[in-house]
């Protein structure tokens, strides 16, 4: 969380968000400010709420975890708005996605090209999931999966991993990382050939490396193509 997303939420006099984003949050709302938490899937019943309370005069604050605009509700909130037609000025106070978090504890795997893909077909149609991944994987980029696997939902990281072997040499490195920033943070390196072999649930951030990830000294790092010896 960045500063000025913590001071917004202090200063808030309504603060609006999914269960678990609000729980992480609730030691820092004002005192006197209106909680209003919900469920997965009720996001533009949220989002409605969010601009109905802002019309009323109230100082609204809509939780998103990471970066409000990565996989976040900023989108969803700028759609409702212009519906509702509403004046109130609405500001998007970036956050650090699980990407840049991941990446900060596995080492430097996101030093080149990468892409940032979410395993979740709940909105997007699993073969635009696959298509993406094919590509990624032929442009030899470093690769980010969110939402990689729920109890209910394994397919996709199956489909991912069955796409990538296929054009990823399958000894790359592989950063696993469960609650990144949150209290309970794990962290793994494995190769991409083990990947299936790991634990893995919707908290957890992949990093798949690209031809030019190395490990040194136990981290992540995807080289540039620096000279360090030649460099005076």
């Amino acid at each position: 969380m960045t500063p000025k997303a913590r001071q917004a939420i202090e200063e808030a006099d309504v603060v609006v968000g999914y269960g678990m984003y609000i729980k992480l949050v609730q030691t820092i709302t004002g005192k006197h400010a209106e909680i209003i938490s919900g469920t997965m899937g009720r996001e533009v019943e949220r989002a409605k709420i969010a601009v109905k309370k802002a019309n009323e005069n109230h100082k609204v604050v809509m939780i998103s975890s990471g970066d409000p605009g990565v996989y976040g509700m900023a989108g969803i909130v700028l759609e409702v708005a212009a519906q509702e037609k509403t004046q109130v000025p609405i500001e998007i106070i970036p956050g650090i996605t699980a990407a840049s978090s991941a990446s900060a504890i596995l080492g430097a795997p996101l030093i080149s090209d990468f892409a940032v893909i979410s395993l979740s077909d709940l909105l997007t149609p699993l073969e635009k999931i696959e298509k993406r991944i094919e590509l990624a994987s032929q442009a030899d980029m470093s690769i980010v999966l969110y939402n990689p696997q729920s109890q209910d939902r394994i397919e996709p990281l199956i489909k991912a991993y069955e796409i990538m072997i296929k054009h990823i040499n399958p000894d790359t490195p592989v950063g696993i990382v469960k609650q990144a920033g949150r209290d309970g943070q794990k962290a793994k390196i494995t190769t991409l050939k083990n990947l299936l072999n790991e634990e893995i649930d919707m908290l957890t951030t992949i990093v798949i490396g690209n031809s030019a990830t190395k490990i040194i000294n136990n981290k992540m790092v995807t080289q540039r193509g620096y000279n360090l010896t030649n460099h005076y």
